[in-house]
């Protein structure tokens, strides 16, 4: 695991605790240690799909031209809910890194599913490899930031 990658993710969703355009999420994807996409989580803009993660798939197949990215990593500040699993599952990543748990942000009120990646790995018969904990203080971080701003909307 890269650091650096990690903190182009947090970098980015940092940017949702001045334009709130959804929480307080980013996703980095490389491609033997290139940076393909970065982004950031922006369902407030109408769009309950563009998690961070989806939006990250979205730029690397547009930017590979392809839905396969084979051989890619993703690196997401907090673990991808069940609908960004299976993006990435289905795009074929083969390395998640994420900072935060699922539970880190449920307790801030998000509505998330409590089915781990782990679990989902497992009844999926995925084979995409799952790293856990990665920079998370600087990921809890994040999250403590948004947790003292006055305008911040959860869903």
């Amino acid at each position: 695991m890269s650091k650096k990658f990690m903190m182009l993710a947090i970098k980015e969703a940092r940017k949702n605790l001045v334009d709130i355009q959804g929480g307080p999420f980013g996703a980095c994807i490389v491609k033997n240690n290139q940076v393909l996409a970065v982004a950031r989580n922006t369902v407030l803009e109408n769009d309950a799909t563009c998690h961070a993660e989806i939006n990250a798939i979205r730029m690397a197949a547009k930017k590979l031209r392809t839905f396969d990215l084979t051989g890619c990593e993703i690196y997401s500040t907090t673990e991808p809910c069940p609908m960004c699993f299976a993006a990435i599952h289905w795009a074929k990543i083969g390395q998640i890194y994420y900072g935060t748990n699922i539970a880190d942000v449920q307790k801030r009120g998000f509505n998330e599913l409590s089915i781990s990646n782990r679990r989902l790995k497992k009844i999926g018969h995925s084979k995409v490899k799952i790293n856990s904990k990665c920079a998370r203080q600087e990921c809890l971080a994040l999250l403590v930031e948004w947790d003292h701003l006055p305008q911040k909307r959860v869903y």
